[in-house]
Formats: structure tokens, C-alpha cells, sequence
């Protein structure tokens, strides 16, 4: 009897089976979660959101299917799934390749290992930040367009390729005059690399995402697109407004005033958090940010 007690609080407690973690598996599961977050981030954020939607409609549908034997309707799913699949993969290509590029131009060393030998891990001289400022804000006044790419760890050799080589030293002068209306250069985009100007007229990739302000136009969304594809500070100047924005990691700071203007970029410039240092911020909408 005592025999058979024991037996069947054995058999009970099997189900309550509990497998011995290791450090290893916390690791493991850690990086799991981390990986699923920023893939569920990356959908949300681009057009794939609404594709897992309509996976989800599909196999709710091919669910019912099965359960009320629709033949027909399973068989056409089956044979058509594989050529979905590629399908897919072909509609969301720039996704994909976007994804990749994000993932590519991540720097997981750099905070160990800094070869720029900067100081304080300023890239951008402060000369040079001092006259893009003093232009920005001289177009500004008079609603003068511009664009100005600050080339960071990412290279823009495919952009600088498609303006007009300058190699010419930054200055206030001859960026007004860069973008002076009615000038051969005006049309397109500066590109600044080692505090230089290394090209003018430079065409941008234009961002294609949908949660960006209507009121902003193909300066601004072309200052989101280089910036989704490259560790670049663009700076925006509007031709509507005169307002000074900049763009960088996909987000857009708008109506920057002067004396917040070289502050903002510096901290960009280090890749310091934003979120933590710049407390004055306030979101407007998923993809903008402006001056509160």
C-alpha cells in the first residue's frame, strides 16, 4: 500500500518537472528576447507590420479551412505558399536590405576600442560646427533651402559620387554661396567628411516610411532617408519656413533654436543617448522630434 502512495506521488510530481537552468540558458534566453523585441520593433516600424497582418488573417482563414474540410481552398494554399514566400521576399527587399544596414553599421566595440583620437570623441571640429551653425541659421533668416551631410563612421562614397566633387574648406561664405538660388550648386545636397567639404549637388535616398509628417517635404524625408542608411547628422534647412532641423538614426529634430543647435549636434557626434541628455525634447509623432 505504502508502495503504491509512492508511486503515484511520483507519477503526480512528473508533471511539475522543473529542468535545471544553467547560466548558459539565461544567456541564451536573454538573447533570444532581446533579438525577438527589435525584430517586433523593426515590423512595427516599416510596411512588414501590416504583412504580418495579413499573415495572421491567412491563417486564421486556413484554420477554418481545415476545420470545415474546404479541399479545394487548402490545396490552392499549399501549392501557392513557397511562391508567397519569395514573393514576399522580393516586395520587401529595401526592408530587408534597410534591416541589414542597421544591423551592418552597428558598432559593438567602439566603446572599447576608440581609434579616432578625438577629443572628448568629437569627430566634427568646433570651427567647423560653428560656421554650418552660423550658415544654417544666415539661409534661415532669408528661406534659403539647403542641405548639409555630416558624414560620420558610415561611408557615403555611392552619394558622394552623384554631386560634384569641391574638397574645399567648411565655411559660412561658401555654403550660402553653395546654396544660393539660381546657382549651379544649389540643387541637392553638401556633403562634409574630416571637417571638409568634399562634395555639393549630391543626391539622397529618399525615406519611404509612412509614419514620417505630411508636412514635410522631399528635403526633409531625403535628410530621414540617408540618415536610416548611415550613422550621418544632416542638417535641414526649410525654404518654407527657414526653420533649421536635423536628422540622424531615422528621427528628425525640428525648429532647433541657434543656441541648442551645436549642443544637439555634439551629443549626436559622441553617440551619446539622446533620451538622457537632451530633457528639452518632446515627441511629435514616431519618427520627429521637436523643441518643446
Amino acid at each position: 500500500m505504502l508502495e503504491q502512495i509512492r508511486n503515484y506521488v511520483g507519477t503526480y510530481f512528473d508533471w511539475f518537472y522543473i529542468p535545471r537552468v544553467t547560466i548558459t540558458d539565461v544567456i541564451e534566453i536573454i538573447i533570444i528576447a532581446i533579438l525577438i523585441y527589435y525584430i517586433m520593433d523593426w515590423f512595427k516600424k516599416t510596411r512588414a507590420w501590416m504583412l504580418i497582418k495579413g499573415i495572421l488573417v491567412l491563417l486564421v482563414f486556413t484554420g477554418l479551412a481545415t476545420i470545415f474540410q474546404f479541399n479545394t481552398i487548402l490545396w490552392i494554399f499549399k501549392n501557392t505558399i513557397s511562391v508567397g514566400v519569395i514573393a514576399i521576399i522580393i516586395i520587401f527587399q529595401p526592408e530587408f536590405r534597410r534591416a541589414l544596414e542597421q544591423l551592418g553599421r552597428r558598432k559593438f566595440l567602439s566603446g572599447l576600442f576608440s581609434t579616432d583620437g578625438t577629443k572628448n570623441g568629437m569627430r566634427l571640429e568646433k570651427k567647423v560646427l560653428n560656421e554650418i551653425a552660423k550658415a544654417s541659421y544666415a539661409m534661415g533668416e532669408v528661406k534659403t533651402g539647403a542641405l548639409i551631410v555630416i558624414e560620420q563612421d558610415t561611408s557615403l562614397g555611392d552619394y558622394e559620387r552623384t554631386g560634384i566633387n569641391i574638397d574645399a574648406i567648411v565655411t559660412s561664405q561658401l555654403l550660402i554661396n553653395i546654396f544660393e538660388h539660381n546657382t549651379p550648386l544649389h540643387d541637392g545636397a553638401v556633403l562634409i567628411r574630416n571637417n571638409r567639404i568634399v562634395s555639393a549637388t549630391c543626391y539622397l535616398p529618399l525615406s519611404d516610411n509612412m509614419d514620417i509628417n505630411k508636412a514635410l517635404g522631399t528635403r526633409h524625408r531625403a535628410a530621414i532617408g540617408v540618415s536610416e542608411v548611415s550613422d550621418s547628422i544632416t542638417v535641414i534647412v526649410s525654404e518654407e519656413t527657414g526653420a533649421v532641423s536635423l536628422a540622424y538614426s531615422g528621427e528628425i529634430y525640428r525648429n532647433l533654436p541657434r543656441e541648442q543647435f551645436a549642443g544637439l549636434v555634439e551629443d549626436l557626434s559622441k553617440k551619446e543617448t539622446i533620451a538622457k541628455k537632451m530633457k528639452w525634447w518632446k515627441g511629435h509623432g514616431k519618427h520627429e522630434k521637436a523643441n518643446s
